[in-house]
């Protein structure tokens, strides 16, 4: 609950608490917080437990920690057995350089077949020559 709080911050709440609260009731608000917070939970715990219950039986597994998108998500991508193995057979390095090569018009060779020829195309990589002063657009000052 209390896993960002440093040790300076935790100084700073007790001196404040001590200047509030005084040295002789101190010890009897954080009782009162304390069962207060004990009380919450146990109101929590229980309204699990009826939500669980009418759930039924197949919803047994069910943790409320799963309805965080972080949690499920996380979850989902490490226990389901289709995702693992599409991730054990993709090589991602082979997609880049497959990649790479596409863009760059080069000849790209798989393993197991013969090397495919590139489509030929328009050098994407090589700027356009510039075109002839007659066959460019008269530039207008006014409308732009």
């Amino acid at each position: 609950m209390f896993n960002d709080i440093g040790a300076l911050e935790l100084v700073t709440i007790v001196v404040l608490a001590i200047l509030i609260f005084g040295p002789d009731k101190l010890p009897k608000v954080i009782q009162d917080v304390t069962g207060v917070i004990r009380k919450i939970r146990a109101f929590s715990d229980s309204a699990k437990q009826d939500i669980r219950s009418e759930l039924g039986p197949e919803f047994k597994d069910f943790e409320f920690e799963d309805l965080n998108p972080k949690t499920f998500i996380r979850k989902q991508l490490t226990e389901n057995e289709d995702l693992q193995e599409i991730r054990s057979t993709f090589d991602l390095r082979k997609e880049l350089n497959d990649v790479t090569d596409a863009v760059n018009s080069r000849e790209t060779a798989s393993a197991g077949t013969a090397a495919v020829p590139a489509t030929t195309g328009p050098d994407l990589l090589k700027k356009p020559a510039a075109p002839a002063a007659d066959q460019r657009t008269p530039y207008d000052a006014d409308a732009t």
